[in-house]
């Protein structure tokens, strides 16, 4: 009967991995449906972004607290998977607890390091459940959470916990078993949490543990192929994300060569060519995802909606309708909609939709400063603004549509070389009338 357990948990494996994979080919075509663009990267920044921006999650710690639960649920969750390890081969081989004899003494370390981790992920996840639904924190209940969102949130806390609580009960079953036999396990919380199971015949507790066993690593394999459509795929994408945020400087926006050039002439004519460019024109800004490059598409794939972007961003805290977050979630949105667009026609078939103004409103876009403040204070420096300018540059460049002040200004800086309506020579007036007093 052993072997029919291994031929099952092969293929549940195999299932698991294929679907998973192919998954992620979707996730990474759909990225590199944006235009090309070349990060330098100073590789040594890149990877201590890496560290201290994913894995150690520094800018998390303006808030303690917050940060330490966050800290436990992620490292803890990560950490005590890697007990999957185990369990993976033990299915494959036909084994039980295979490391178990080899490690002696360092093996029951070790599994009570993860006992601990995972009985205060699973406290951590009640306490976020409760913040989201109970003391119903403001950055948590926003209008572009209504919906799945929220629901994917709840879903992954619960997820969690069940697979924490399996992960224990299998301990749990196996201490008393032990027990029954006369042997001390050792294992730390499930020995404490053992009596619940007291009174169960050594055959029950054989069954519970088999079924928190095979419960548990189900569980982590739907959780596998449920990331690439949930929030949580920043788990994953935090890393390369963090890797090349570094590339652009703080605050700066990137300009369009041709544009400089346009200017530049404008102040020096003996500088602009002689002869008309055969070159097509250049499409300015972007109108939908295809036209953002494949780092803003990673970033949307990133964004894990916590809000921060939002609770900092000044246009959002007075009531304006733009929230960072929602342009990070719609431009996803979007690029799901794009992809599945590809997967049934084979190549995107238009489908009369873009991202601005069928996803991003133009009010969202003029509310935004351009402050930065959602690039600082993002966990892993994703860039809305980045996203916003593209956008806003379409809308003036493309479609001609701008503030009837932002007109006046264009004006003035076409003819008078200032956002002021004097001419280049008046100019120093001002100081002319300040000498005279």
């Amino acid at each position: 009967m052993q072997w029919i357990s291994q031929v099952v948990f092969l293929i549940l494996s195999a299932g698991a991995v294929f679907i998973f994979t192919k998954k992620i080919n979707e996730l990474r075509r759909n990225i590199f449906l944006g235009r090309p663009q070349t990060l330098a990267v100073d590789k040594k920044q890149a990877w201590t972004n890496v560290f201290i921006l994913a894995l150690g999650q520094k800018k998390m710690f303006r808030n303690i607290p917050v940060a330490l639960m966050h800290l436990i649920i992620y490292g803890g969750f990560v950490i005590i998977n890697i007990e999957v390890l185990e369990i993976v081969l033990d299915g494959i081989f036909g084994t039980h607890r295979m490391f178990q004899n080899s490690l002696g003494s360092l093996y029951t370390f070790l599994i009570n390091v993860f006992e601990v981790l995972a009985f205060l992920v699973l406290v951590v996840c009640v306490i976020f459940l409760a913040r989201r639904n109970v003391l119903k924190i403001a950055r948590f209940n926003k209008p572009e959470l209504k919906g799945w969102p929220r629901n994917d949130a709840n879903i992954i806390l619960i997820v969690e916990i069940v697979l924490m609580s399996l992960f224990l009960g299998m301990n749990m079953a196996e201490h008393n078993i032990e027990a029954a036999k006369g042997a001390h396990r050792g294992f730390l919380i499930s020995g404490m949490l053992s009596p619940m199971f007291a009174g169960f015949s050594v055959p029950t507790l054989a069954i519970i543990e088999r079924v928190c066993w095979w419960l548990h690593i189900i569980g982590i394999y739907a959780f596998l192929n449920y990331l690439p459509y949930s929030k949580h795929l920043h788990i994953v994408l935090a890393f390369p994300n963090a890797y090349y945020s570094q590339a652009n400087i703080s605050g700066s926006m990137d300009n369009m060569p041709n544009v400089q050039n346009e200017v530049l002439y404008m102040m020096q004519p003996e500088l602009a060519p002689t002869t008309q460019s055969t070159e097509a024109p250049q499409k300015f800004g972007a109108k939908d995802v295809m036209d953002l490059s494949w780092k803003n598409l990673m970033d949307a794939y990133s964004c894990t909606e916590c809000g921060r972007c939002s609770t900092a961003c000044p246009a959002n805290s007075t009531g304006k309708l733009l929230s960072p977050r929602k342009i990070m979630m719609d431009t996803r949105d979007r690029l799901e909609a794009v992809g599945a667009n590809i997967n049934k026609n084979k190549t995107f078939v238009a489908d009369g939709k873009t991202l601005l103004n069928d996803y991003i409103t133009v009010e969202e876009l003029r509310a935004c400063t351009t402050c930065n403040a959602c690039v600082q204070e993002c966990p892993i420096s994703i860039n809305p603004l980045s996203i916003i300018n593209q956008l806003r540059r379409h809308l003036v460049m493309e479609d001609s549509s701008a503030p009837q002040e932002w007109n006046g200004m264009f004006s003035n800086i076409e003819n008078n070389f200032a956002p002021w309506k004097f001419s280049p020579d008046d100019r120093g007036n001002w100081a002319k009338e300040m000498a005279s007093n």
